[in-house]
């Protein structure tokens, strides 16, 4: 059995910039949050006796890759080294061999060079375990290196592929370095790619293991939900992988239905929701509003977004309203059915001018209901229905 660590897209000290608007307190946890991750993936592995970590890629940020940064990666490692635990690093397009401060790395650290390289490991319960993997040495590398990855002829030990990569059939992504197809992974024959560069978890394949963690700590809005690392355990037969959470900030859209008249009572049920939803984390949340009752243009959003972010600086784990807003799409919704209903009975003709011409041809009149048997109620409901379906889609 072995045991090991796969983490990417760590984006120490990654700027902030849109959020020099946040008070002081709030913006250090910020700023500091990619930092925090990282030190519980480290403990992670300390507390469960980890054979390696495996990091696939982007460690640093190319423009902002600071001595703060490498102090801080390389006191983690050696970490890592007192307690026999290796790590095995690749780096990515956002922190290519040739950009920035470079520091001195313990010797339990594995830095894969530009050329496609492959290192052993026997781990203490003597499994052997072999590594393959590349560095980009430019942040421009569209270079596509597989074919320089040896296959697993032999079948001996258990096989690791690290790739900092874009999937063939990824969607969305703008920055599609070295695309890679899974025929291409498989031919391999490894019992685990360890993938980088997209920041979303995701696992592409479970024979053989293929995943991307997802980065460690999200960012922004874009980057939202829980964040982390996989857990990998297992032996040559099967490798099992689980996630773990390790994230200090949560970035998240919130929707909430309400029925508040009033600016106070608006106030106190996001207040309430906000002290439900406490976790063991902080959080920063884009909420919307659905108000499906009256009209609410006396209720000021600023000033209670104002006074709850206040609320928050005394907070261990804070909820952050980066935004507060109506959700307009559900209250144009409301009104469009309204007016259609309001249209529809006032009309008593509608129906008649509407469906004139469908009676007057001879091959569909044949299929119709007379005018005087057709439910005004029901065609209503119909109606309101069919128009809720085409809103849905749009």
């Amino acid at each position: 059995m072995i045991s090991f660590i796969h983490c990417a897209d760590l984006h120490l000290d990654s700027p902030f910039k849109s959020k020099h608007h946040l008070p002081e307190t709030i913006l250090n946890k910020v700023m500091q949050s990619g930092y925090e991750s990282f030190r519980k993936i480290v403990q992670h592995a300390i507390d469960k006796e980890v054979d390696f970590i495996i990091i696939s890629g982007d460690v640093f940020d190319q423009l902002n890759r600071t001595l703060k940064a490498e102090v801080f990666i390389r006191d983690m490692f050696e970490q890592l080294q007192d307690h026999d635990i290796f790590v095995y690093m690749i780096h990515g397009n956002h922190d290519p061999l040739n950009d920035g401060v470079k520091t001195t790395l313990p010797e339990n650290v594995v830095v894969f060079d530009k050329d496609v390289g492959s290192y052993e490991l026997i781990t203490k319960r003597n499994e052997h375990v072999f590594i393959h993997g590349f560095s980009y040495q430019k942040d421009m590398s569209y270079e596509n290196k597989l074919d320089e990855y040896p296959t697993n002829h032999e079948n001996k030990g258990i096989h690791i592929g690290i790739l900092h990569g874009t999937y063939s059939k990824a969607m969305d992504v703008k920055e599609r370095y070295t695309e890679f197809t899974l025929e291409q992974l498989n031919e391999k024959l490894y019992h685990y790619w360890a993938l980088g560069h997209i920041h979303k978890r995701q696992m592409l394949s479970d024979l053989p293991e293929i995943h991307y963690p997802g980065n460690i700590q999200g960012r922004h809005i874009n980057e939202s939900g829980e964040k982390g690392f996989l857990y990998v355990q297992g032996d040559k037969a099967k490798l099992k992988t689980r996630f773990i959470p390790t994230q200090s900030i949560v970035w998240n859209r919130i929707t909430i239905e309400t029925e508040a008249e009033t600016t106070q009572q608006l106030f106190d049920e996001i207040k309430s929701y906000k002290d439900n939803h406490r976790e063991h984390y902080s959080q920063m949340i884009y909420l919307e509003l659905d108000h499906k009752t009256k009209d609410v243009d006396n209720i000021d959003l600023l000033e209670i977004r104002q006074l709850l972010n206040e609320n928050e600086l005394r907070e261990k784990n804070f909820i952050w309203l980066e935004d507060l807003t109506w959700n307009h799409s559900t209250r144009m919704h409301d009104m469009l059915i309204q007016e259609f209903r309001s249209t529809f009975l006032e009309r008593d003709d509608l129906v008649q001018e509407a469906t004139q011409d469908l009676y007057l041809n001879p091959k569909a009149n044949r299929y119709l209901k007379q005018l005087n048997d057709v439910d005004n109620e029901q065609l209503l409901l119909d109606g309101e229905a069919y128009l809720n379906s085409l809103m849905r889609r749009s």
